[in-house]
């Protein structure tokens, strides 16, 4: 497996934005799926957008899309998640994902997980 280490996270005001990175140890992550979740206070678990291991296949959630961007850098093994015109609704902890199998990934199966990152947008 693939140890994951969120940075990145903090308080921002609505508007605002952030850059998660998500830096991988143990294994190189140029094979492996990647995603990132969110789990705000009381709430299940939520996809928020993963990639493809060669990056050229993206997908999001509807409430980011056109807002978030995730992006990975294999050489760094690190992945990004830039967001953008954020909302105070994108206040939760968010955390990385890694699994060789992209569909694993996606049903949030997969078999790495980070420990999380908090973010909060005021209001």
């Amino acid at each position: 497996q693939v140890q994951l280490v969120e940075s990145g996270g903090g308080l921002v005001q609505a508007g605002g934005s952030l850059r998660l990175s998500c830096a991988a140890s143990g294994r190189s992550i140029s094979s492996y799926a990647m995603g990132w979740f969110r789990q705000a206070p009381g709430e299940e678990r939520e996809f928020v957008a993963a990639i493809r291991w060669s990056g050229g296949s993206t997908i999001y959630a509807n409430s980011v899309k056109g807002r978030f961007t995730i992006s990975r850098d294999n050489a760094k093994n690190t992945v990004y998640l830039q967001m953008s015109s954020l909302k105070p609704e994108d206040t939760a902890v968010y955390v990385c994902a890694a699994d060789l199998n992209w569909l694993n990934l996606l049903s949030a199966s997969a078999g790495s997980w980070g420990q999380g990152t908090q973010v909060t947008v005021s209001s």
